[in-house]
């Protein structure tokens, strides 16, 4: 039997395994799966073509990345994955101080950490979601400031110009931007431009910046980016993370933390 992996698999073999990589990674680069394979760079490539051309993945200089998910109206996400989400959260309350001001972001995973909030903590939350701002109503340990604009039904909040003017008048300790999909090497990325533009501005207008990223959003495929690594300064992720993500993440000085196990 033959040492060399790549000269044991049929292409059909070979490019079942470019998916499996890509579904647990959401990207892959051609220069590294050659090596792995031990084929060359225009075998992958012709791999990479014929998964894109069955719908499989998007090609990109270098590799491809996995399709972005169809994202749904946020009434139909507040009930999926309900438990991973409040790990998460739970997770995301050790960077929390009292008295703080901070900004969350609409998002069935902020809707969690919502929920989630300590008591008697003096928070002030700013949102542009009124169904954070509805969750939060009868805390009478909690000041809400609901920033105001067009609400966009899919996404379940306000955004655009008055949204993002609103929000500069604010001055906050830490802020949660949702994410579509975060990449290793461009930031963070959402598939709406406006909405992008309301999360830059969250992003200016904080002290820190926490991501909260469910597994399948590293490496997913977005369309408008609204932040670099450089201005990201905690991420939490799920327990079963990658261990070479969290790794990779760290090297860039964002502080990794992981959410318990169920």
């Amino acid at each position: 039997m033959s040492a060399v992996p790549g000269l044991d698999l049929l292409p059909e073999e070979r490019q079942q395994r470019i998916l499996q990589r890509l579904h647990a990674q959401g990207r892959v680069l051609a220069v590294e799966l050659a090596q792995e394979f031990a084929v060359s760079e225009d075998s992958i490539r012709r791999d990479l073509r014929e998964l894109a051309a069955r719908g499989l993945c998007r090609r990109i200089y270098g590799g491809a990345l996995l399709h972005a998910p169809e994202v749904k109206p946020l009434l139909q996400r507040q009930g999926q994955d309900s438990e991973r989400k409040q790990l998460l959260a739970r997770s995301a309350l050790g960077l929390l101080r009292k008295g703080q001001t901070i900004i969350l972001d609409a998002g069935s995973t902020n809707s969690a950490i919502a929920d989630a909030l300590p008591r008697n903590f003096d928070l002030t939350v700013v949102t542009n979601a009124p169904d954070i701002a509805f969750r939060l109503m009868e805390r009478t340990d909690v000041e809400v400031l609901v920033i105001g604009g067009r609400i966009e039904h899919r996404i379940g909040a306000a955004i655009g110009a008055q949204a993002v003017q609103e929000l500069r008048r604010v001055r906050a300790d830490l802020c949660f931007p949702g994410t579509c999909a975060v990449d290793i090497d461009s930031g963070l990325w959402g598939n709406d431009a406006e909405e992008s533009l309301f999360k830059r501005a969250m992003i200016e207008c904080s002290g820190e910046t926490a991501v909260v990223v469910m597994n399948e959003k590293f490496g997913a495929d977005a369309r408008f980016q609204f932040a670099s690594l450089h201005q990201i300064d905690h991420l939490i992720v799920e327990h079963d993370a990658l261990e070479s993500l969290r790794r990779s993440f760290g090297q860039q000085e964002i502080a990794v933390h992981r959410a318990d196990r169920r």
